[in-house]
């Protein structure tokens, strides 16, 4: 190839990227152009859970998010999504000029929407086998869901779906992004209080994680997306649970904050050693801990007025009490969401949601950046 080809093919490839990523306004001009990807798999826990769990089949503790005021500000009815609108799962499949994602539980009702990708995510879910909670009496209304489940019900969909088992999905895997949202929070959550040791959690929680991605790659995805863990200190959950432990320098409790950044930093390092192993694969690490500590930092910026208070909620001083939660009747909700960083105590609201989301695919909070997954896929058709 000449130089100027040279040229004018990367200018081409950055100028679709811009198209593409520029802001929600250009998804309509989007879908008129080729999409860098067909499907989207994703995995994860309730930040990226889409409606695997539902009242009539998940724990008791999860039967709120079937009602309203959840996904009040964008779907106007609630969903199973664990927030207001939106995940970030949601606005990644919109960049990418794909519908959302249909959750697994839902196929069997209706196959055919499994077309543009399939989202295993399950609120509760652990990346250690649920097993080990139950030997160590820590599975108190938990969900019962883990990685492996998830791996199962993927492994079910390639070969029901896909017609395809281990190696030979390779083909059904080329065109399809494999989205592994943040995991291992609940880990740490279900052993608080007990004799299981952090140290303990984080090395098996990393170790069924990594097992987790190296599957996934054997059967073929080439590109793939990891979340890190968030800031679990500065959820009003964590606020509640510990008032006067010690804070970080954002207010949030510096311990839990200590514990996931730890835990991100075991992940990486898999992430580098799963990079070594399938070299033709595209692995970005996607620090979700960074971005939401930069939303915190400069929440004002971002347009939020309110830190730590839940949106949706009851009681003093962090609108949350686990015994009241959003969704039940002696909760109520504020009245602009936007202007909110925090939900219901646990999760995060569509706009705090939103700017992670532009952080992981516009910005500097993912690594490599996104742009060089999507110019790599587009040179490599």
């Amino acid at each position: 190839m000449s130089p100027p080809r040279v040229v004018l093919t990367a200018l081409a490839v950055v100028t679709l990227a811009t198209l593409l990523f520029s802001s929600p306004a250009s998804a309509a001009a989007a879908r008129r152009r080729p999409r860098p990807f067909k499907k989207i798999f994703a995995f994860g826990d309730s930040f990226t859970d889409t409606g695997n769990t539902r009242s009539d089949t998940g724990p008791s503790g999860y039967g709120h998010v079937s009602s309203p005021p959840y996904g009040v500000t964008f779907f106007h009815r609630p969903t199973n999504r664990y927030s207001d609108g939106r995940l970030v799962i949601d606005f990644v499949a919109q960049s990418l000029s794909l519908p959302f994602l249909p959750p697994y539980r839902s196929l069997a009702s209706s196959p055919s929407a499994a077309a543009h990708g399939v989202n295993f995510a399950v609120a509760g879910s652990t990346a250690i086998d649920h097993e080990f909670f139950v030997k160590n009496n820590l599975n108190l209304d938990t969900t019962p869901q883990s990685l492996l489940t998830q791996l199962l019900w993927f492994s079910k969909y390639l070969e029901s779906h896909e017609g395809c088992r281990g190696k030979a999905c390779r083909g059904a895997l080329r065109d399809a992004l494999v989205w592994v949202g943040e995991i291992g929070v609940n880990d740490y959550a279900y052993t608080l209080g007990s004799n299981v040791s952090g140290d303990t959690i984080q090395k098996l929680a990393i170790g069924t994680t990594t097992a987790f991605l190296e599957a996934l790659l054997r059967r073929g995805a080439r590109y793939m997306v990891v979340q890190g863990l968030p800031l679990s200190g500065c959820l009003p959950l964590a606020l509640f649970l510990d008032p006067l432990g010690e804070k970080d320098d954002l207010g949030c409790v510096k311990s839990a904050n200590d514990q996931t950044r730890a835990h991100n930093a075991a992940l990486l390092a898999t992430i580098s050693n799963l990079r070594k192993q399938f070299p033709d694969a595209v692995i970005v690490y996607a620090d979700y801990w960074y971005a939401h500590h930069t939303v915190m930092k400069s929440a004002a910026k971002h347009g939020f007025k309110e830190s730590f208070r839940a949106c949706c909620g009851t009681g003093e001083p962090y609108h949350f009490t686990p015994f009241a939660t959003c969704g039940t009747a002696f909760a109520d909700v504020c009245p602009r969401p936007s202007e909110y960083i925090n939900w219901d105590g646990v999760h995060l609201t569509e706009a705090t949601y939103r700017v992670i989301a532009d952080m992981f695919l516009n910005g500097r909070y993912t690594h490599p950046p996104f742009r060089y997954m999507l110019s790599k896929k587009l040179r490599s058709g």
